[in-house]
């Protein structure tokens, strides 16, 4: 593999791991666990795997142990850092002892069922640490919710001598993986199941699962570009710049960011939901914006949006809840329908309301919420172009205020989307350790025996080599929410809290930054230098721990 400069000294940075793990370690036991919510309905689906405690890790005599076959996956969507959880199992396992064995499943859990794998050598490895992106093996989206999948897969487990599978992936992964072990536990299978909290959304979260991996070096190479278009910005002075930002289910990347570049604007789903505003109030608050800041001779600025806003809507929520249950109950039909006729196929089958809110909505618009759902059911958001429908209802809006006499001023909006850009970089140091630390305490979990836990390190403010690590079940995570017209159990997703630190203290100074330009210009990830510039976490995790 060739590789640049910068590629070639980062091959050398070795992660700090946590001093815990650095010898001999031994689990201890916490108290028993609950789920989040719907208690009785997930212990009777998981009721091998539901109860367990939590587990910490410390200093404990030297055991000799014998070599152990692992499988790692791969799951969902890229986060920086992939590349380090494996390399920290590897490391891991091999210290366990040294004739222990990675198998690595390619495309994901696709790979798994399909019996398409390959060992992962230590001259491979090293050829990805510290790297971005999830080439070493691949990723997919192939859901694990059958028992023939899991029965194909026990196959080239029980093939492989394989006596624990690490799955790496966001809350819809997690929750296979939380699935995957109960089952196997349930018909005695001797595989161990254990999980890896990875999304760069950040809704992956608890008190014991402080934050997923990827979402520091993401909302960083995001903060990066956003601050060079504010510079831009700031410079010829006659665009807004609307911006679309991962992040479908919650707002955590776009309020990081607007913490790190304070924008003029950065919405946030959850308040808008909170306050039951609708399209036309966003608008209108954001058109506010434009018109004061052009009395004061200013004609351009920022909008950071969410992926997911237009969920989060009430009345779109309704109606896209609506759409989500016709389109699953009755995609054939729907499939054999000409393009032209199906919209009114739809209006003709939702309730009066929602039937008049689609019928309201720009064609474009409507069609992007009638696409293909994505393998879990949710609407596709990243497809819809909410930046373009809100900059277009400004700048209409805007119209109508000057021939009120509300505005004076110019406005030309320019319209970007920030995705793919962040999902394979090169991770941060924070992102470099964190990822190895949870792949190694990975290693330290099926070293426990346990199955159906997920990897656990915490006191991530703090310099990593002070970090705590052990494991949570991930049935402490779940709830039951409903999927493909069904409920379903899945791991309760974290959104912004409004009376988080985070938020607080986004909202204390958000008026300032609408009529000022405060813009922050962040720049690039600095890999090499002192810690204050290199190794500091997101704010989101600074603000959500300093009083703690």
């Amino acid at each position: 593999m060739k590789k640049s400069a910068l590629q070639k000294a980062r091959a050398a940075y070795q992660p700090k791991l946590p001093i815990v793990l650095t010898g001999a370690v031994k689990a201890v036991e916490g108290k028993a666990t609950n789920s989040v919510a719907d208690q009785e309905d997930i212990q009777k689906l998981f009721p091998n795997t539901y109860g367990l405690p939590e587990i910490h890790f410390e200093k404990g005599p030297a055991v000799k142990s014998a070599p152990i076959n692992v499988g790692v996956i791969l799951s969902g969507g890229q986060a920086p850092g992939g590349h380090n959880v494996i390399s920290g199992l590897f490391d891991g396992i091999k210290k366990v002892n040294r004739d222990s064995r990675l198998y690595g499943f390619l495309m994901g859990p696709g790979g798994f069922v399909d019996h398409k794998y390959m060992e992962l050598t230590a001259s491979y490895i090293d050829e990805y640490r510290n790297t971005g992106g999830f080439d070493i093996i691949g990723s997919g989206r192939t859901k694990l919710e059958t028992k023939a999948q899991f029965d194909k897969g026990l196959e080239i487990l029980k093939e492989l001598n394989i006596k624990a599978l690490v799955i790496i992936g966001g809350d819809d992964s997690n929750t296979n993986a939380a699935i995957l072990a109960e089952y196997y536990k349930s018909i005695n299978a001797g595989v161990q199941v254990i999980g890896c909290p990875k999304t760069i959304d950040g809704d992956l979260k608890n008190e014991m699962i402080e934050t997923s991996f990827g979402f520091d070096t993401a909302t960083k190479v995001y903060s990066e570009v956003i601050g060079n278009i504010q510079r831009d910005c700031n410079s010829s002075k006659k665009y807004w710049h609307f911006i679309k930002l991962m992040g479908r289910s919650a707002s955590h990347i776009a309020l990081e960011c607007a913490l790190q570049c304070q924008p003029n604007v950065c919405i946030i789903s959850e308040e808008v939901e909170a306050k039951k505003e609708t399209l036309n109030d966003i608008v209108n608050s954001i058109a506010d914006v434009v018109a004061a800041r052009a009395a004061n001779g200013n004609n351009f600025g920022s909008v950071l949006i969410p992926e997911g806003l237009i969920e989060f809507i009430p009345a779109m929520k309704a109606l896209i809840a609506e759409l989500n249950d016709l389109l699953a109950d009755n995609a054939e039909e729907f499939a054999k329908i000409d393009r032209q006729n199906q919209l009114s196929w739809i209006v003709d089958r939702l309730s009066s309301e929602n039937a008049s809110i689609f019928n309201s909505l720009p064609e474009g618009v409507a069609r992007q919420l009638c696409l293909d759902r994505d393998p879990h059911g949710n609407v596709q958001v990243s497809l819809i172009e909410t930046e373009k429908l809100l900059g277009e209802m400004v700048g209409r809006r805007l119209n109508e205020m000057k021939a009120e006499g509300r505005y004076v001023g110019k406005f030309a909006s320019m319209f970007h989307f920030f995705g793919y850009e962040g999902r394979c970089a090169d991770p941060s140091n924070f992102d470099a350790d964190y990822c190895y630390a949870l792949g190694f305490n990975a290693a330290c979990l099926i070293n426990a025996g346990v199955t159906g836990y997920m990897s656990s390190v915490r006191g991530l403010t703090k310099p990593s080599v002070q970090w705590t690590t052990g494991g949570i079940p991930i049935t402490m995570m779940m709830n039951m929410e409903r999927r493909h017209g069904a409920m379903k159990p899945v791991i309760q997703k974290a959104l912004v809290r409004l009376d988080g630190a985070p938020f607080l203290k986004y909202a204390a100074q958000r008026d300032t930054w609408a009529i000022n330009t405060d813009f922050i210009y962040p720049g690039p990830i600095q890999y090499f230098g002192p810690a204050e510039v290199c190794d500091q976490p997101s704010l989101t995790l600074r603000y959500e721990h300093e009083n703690r």
